[in-house]
């Protein structure tokens, strides 16, 4: 449901406290005492049938009595009484309501049966749920507090989402002693309804939140949550504490959230993907929380260090040494002006040791120097007690200077009680503090870490240098066949055939029935060979002794055949043995590799690399990244291996193909990403000879009955390659229309240079020169749930050449969405612009948009024209001089209009006519 009528929710007129009471330690009177603390400027009523009166405040009988109405309720009364009084929010039209009772799924199957309940009531009205078993939620901005907690926190631009309300309330009460302030707390305790998911969607909206930061026991419909997290992530810090990180604390959360969770590693390389910032410690939230409220995010990770103590500045290297980087270079100009302020045996390098007899001053001399270096891009000052000079002093000296900063400026005081008073004096002026070097240059490089995602997220990735010619129809009689065998294995032989048919380079294999035929085939391969079991009953051939190698002549070939049927026998005397396979024996490879596939319980398929052969299991140095993939993300996930140093050449052995790994890769992905059949999928080894690979083993594991099908086992969505067609300009040109894909930026930036000025400002309603890379990046790397983003390219032998773009975006609140269409001024009048309005216009009626429409300039009479065509409704925008151009996509037929969708190429619609 995503974010609807949560506007009303978390900035409510009116609210509801059912279950108020003036019971003392109750939940209903600390809710309502709250809601009063914050001076919640809009109406509160008590709901309580035996009161008329609860705390000065008229009380009614039940929901329905209130006249008015309602935009929010807070159930504080038990979980088995709150499906009856969501059926009353829901008669009154309530927005949502936040249920604080517990007892729910984290109880067992009654609990289950009572959560149903209240998801029915809920859904026949509207209403949207937080909860249940959740503290409440809080937006500081509309002075609102539902929750029980024992104070109101500080206003400021942090979010904070958390499923444990525990974990809220201590959250809370360390950021008032440390003045941080909140937009938005959001305690989900079960996630009937609102889920992480939809919090992130409704947060990135909202302009009073900065950042988010999370705590997550567990996740709840993935993909929502991996699409949102992507969007905000890219213009908002997030960073999440994901509790369950060891097998042990998984079990716990389950008792907790009664939710399953996934293998951690994978949560790791999904957080990673979509840009969010995990942290491991509750400690490491909080400082990250500090930094991310207080101060900005450091461009670099050029860090000055100050300190009264070599040895603390020495500790604060190690730690940056931990991310694998060193401070800033200080500037031989820099030098010079410390040196005129600094006694002479100061370190004269970075850490900027200034002695132990440092006075107040000069802390603040020094702290004015760098931060006015053109190569600090953040500075951490420490101090430890000395007999000279006071922690105190030396705070009271800094503040000011601090002020205004356009980089991360925070202090490491370190010491008793008179480090304490200091710590406070910065905390009053907002600038972060720790009583470690090593916490503050966590906190610190946390931030930079969400820098580092947010470029490589941001990344433009190259091409591959041929066209991914892949056979879905060969591939997918394979799987039907291996669906329906009496086994959900695929043979060796295969599960071969199905990676040639995704174009994985595979060694050749036969399968002989006899020593005879094993021989006939080894002399067509050529020796020598190697002969292996093909039986779906022995997944493991070596165990079963099923694998005979390096056979260079016939009799050992029929040798070989005799002993490997009589090892299967011996091995599982059961086993329906299908032949022996005889494949070519290769020489001693440079590497062995492994890349895989299996699908997890929470994230779907997700891709393996790593070091393979049969030491796989002992070096466990694998990575992991989640479909689809494209060059980027196939060279990181190399890059975290051990193995990639390897694969750049060691010694006598040359470096490995990285291009052909790296397509290898995103054919595995794709292969995948297109068959929600696939449940496991091996390929070890992948050898590297030279510059060739080749898949020597291959095991695939079916699943006939998928519990999501395709696409939508996928939690990224995939390139909608099902809205590629063909059509022909009014000249006759061919014209290819498909969704934009990320590669296409250099695309973007060459068509962009065809248009004029004139053609710009009616797009972009201002003048450009050029294409920012910010604006270039989100262009073409969409999300396909959210937007629809179309090209038209002409093709040829030198390549492809944009000629127009069109997208419509989904907005947030309601069904509809916004359009816009470019095309290249050379080509205007062709036609193409209407084919590719027409396509968007299927693609988001068949999405369930309601509502398509575009603000177009007064001299865009072209635009207007295009949309009189259409059928768009076209109005003067009140107050200016543009107009409106909407379309009501319930009320229109669109089948005929569409582009034909790709069959073969000759399939085209002519836009001639």
């Amino acid at each position: 449901m995503s974010i609807f009528n949560l506007d009303r929710v978390f900035a409510p007129k009116s609210v509801a406290v059912i279950g108020a009471t003036e019971r003392e330690g109750s939940v209903g009177r600390t809710v309502l005492q709250n809601l009063q603390q914050a001076k919640f400027p809009g109406t509160i009523y008590p709901v309580n049938p035996r009161r008329s009166t609860v705390l000065g405040l008229r009380s009614v009988p039940a929901v329905q009595d209130i006249a008015d109405g309602i935009d929010l309720a807070v159930i504080t009364i038990p979980i088995a009484q709150a499906p009856e009084a969501i059926e009353q929010c829901a008669a009154v039209n309530c927005a949502g309501a936040v249920i604080l009772s517990s007892g729910g799924k984290e109880l067992g199957h009654k609990g289950l049966e009572i959560e149903s309940k209240i998801r029915c009531a809920a859904a026949n009205g509207g209403v949207r749920i937080i909860g249940p078993n959740c503290l409440g939620i809080v937006n500081t901005t509309a002075r609102l507090n539902t929750t029980f907690a024992n104070q109101t926190p500080l206003s400021g631009k942090l979010a904070f989402i958390s499923q444990s309300g525990a974990i809220c309330t201590t959250i809370m009460d360390m950021a008032r002693r440390n003045s941080i302030g909140f937009s938005y707390i959001a305690s989900l305790g079960s996630m009937l309804d609102v889920d992480i998911g939809d919090m992130i969607d409704f947060l990135g909206t909202r302009s009073y939140v900065s950042s988010i930061v999370m705590y997550v026991e567990s996740l709840s419909n993935f993909r929502k949550f991996m699409s949102a997290a992507r969007s905000v992530a890219r213009v908002k810090p997030i960073v999440v504490l994901k509790s369950g990180r060891s097998e042990a604390g998984a079990r716990a959360a389950r008792s907790h959230t009664g939710a399953m969770t996934g293998v951690d590693a994978v949560y790791d390389a999904a957080f990673e993907r979509v840009g969010i910032v995990r942290v491991k410690t509750f400690e490491e939230l909080f400082d990250c929380a500090e930094l991310l409220a207080k101060q900005p995010r450091p461009p670099s990770p050029r860090l000055a260090i100050v300190t009264n103590a070599g040895g603390l500045g020495v500790i604060a290297i190690d730690a940056l040494a931990d991310y694998g980087l060193e401070p800033a270079q200080l500037y031989p100009e820099t030098i010079d002006k410390l040196n005129q302020v600094l006694p002479e045996h100061w370190s004269r390098s970075n850490p900027v040791d200034i002695l132990g007899d440092a006075s107040p001053e000069r802390y603040r001399r020094t702290a004015e120097v760098l931060m006015h270096a053109e190569e600090v891009k953040g500075l951490l000052c420490i101090h430890v007690p000395q007999a000279i000079s006071k922690p105190l002093h030396v705070a009271e000296e800094l503040v000011d200077v601090f002020a205004g900063t356009k980089f991360p400026v925070f202090t490491a005081w370190i010491g008793g009680e008179e480090s304490v008073q200091a710590r406070r004096v910065f905390h009053n002026a907002n600038i972060p503090t720790f009583d470690t070097a090593e916490r503050a240059v966590r906190a610190f490089m946390d931030l930079y870490r969400y820098d580092q995602n947010l470029e490589a997220i941001q990344e433009v990735p190259p091409k591959l240098p041929r066209k991914l010619d892949v056979d879905p129809k060969k591939a997918e009689e394979i799987i039907r066949t291996g669906c329906e065998s009496r086994t959900p294995y695929l043979t060796e032989l295969e599960a071969k055939h199905l990676l040639a048919a995704y174009g994985l380079p595979v060694n050749t294999t036969r399968l002989a029935q006899s020593s005879s035929e094993a021989v006939h085939l080894a002399r067509e391969i050529g020796y020598p060979v190697v002969l292996k079991i093909q039986s779906k009953d022995i997944l493991h051939k070596s165990e079963a002794k099923g694998v005979q190698l390096n056979l260079r002549n016939d009799a050992e070939v029929v040798e070989g055949y005799k002993d490997i049927l009589a090892s299967a026998a011996h091995y599982n005397p059961r086993a329906c043995i299908e032949g022996v396979t005889v494949q070519r024996m290769l020489p001693k490879p440079d590497y062995e590799i492994i890349l895989g596939a299996r699908k997890d319980q929470d994230f779907g398929p997700i891709i393996i690399f790593g070091m393979g052969g049969i030491f796989t299991e002992i070096y466990q140095d694998r990575s992991i990244g989640l479909p689809p993939l494209n060059r980027l993300l196939a060279k990181k996930m190399m890059k975290q291996t051990r193995l990639y140093r390897l694969l750049q050449g060691y010694r006598s052995i040359p470096a490995a193909n990285s291009l052909a790994l790296e397509e290898a890769m995103i054919r595995l992905a794709h292969l995948v990403s297109d068959f929600a059949y696939i449940e496991e999928l091996d390929i070890n080894p992948l050898i590297c000879m030279g510059q060739e690979i080749i898949a020597l083993d291959a095991r695939v594991v079916l699943n006939p009955e998928p519990a999501v099908p395709t696409p939508f086992h996928l939690v990224i969505s995939a390139y909608p390659n099902q809205y590629e067609s063909y059509a022909t300009t009014k000249n006759g040109l061919d014209i290819f229309i498909r969704p934009i894909k990320p590669e296409d930026a250099p695309l973007l930036t060459d068509f962009f240079k065809t248009l004029s000025q004139q053609t710009v400002y009616f797009r972009f309603f201002r003048p450009l020169k050029q294409l920012p890379k910010d604006m270039l990046v989100r262009f073409t790397q969409i999300d396909y749930d959210r937007e629809i983003a179309l090209v038209a390219l002409h093709e040829s032998e030198g390549g492809e050449e944009m000629l127009g773009a069109a997208r419509v975006i989904k907005e947030h609140h309601a069904n509809s969405g916004e359009f816009a269409v470019l095309v290249s001024d050379s080509w205007q009048g062709q036609g193409i612009g209407a084919a590719l309005l027409k396509t968007c216009l299927t693609i988001a009626q068949e999405r369930g948009l309601q509502r398509v429409w575009g603000c177009v300039l007064s001299g865009n009479t072209q635009m207007r024209a295009l949309g009189k065509k259409l059928g768009f409704d076209i109005k003067r925008d009140q107050g200016t001089t543009d107009y409106i151009l909407s379309i009501d996509l319930q009320h229109v037929d669109l089948v005929g209009e569409k582009a034909t969708p790709q069959a073969q190429p000759s399939h085209v619609s002519d836009l001639r006519t």
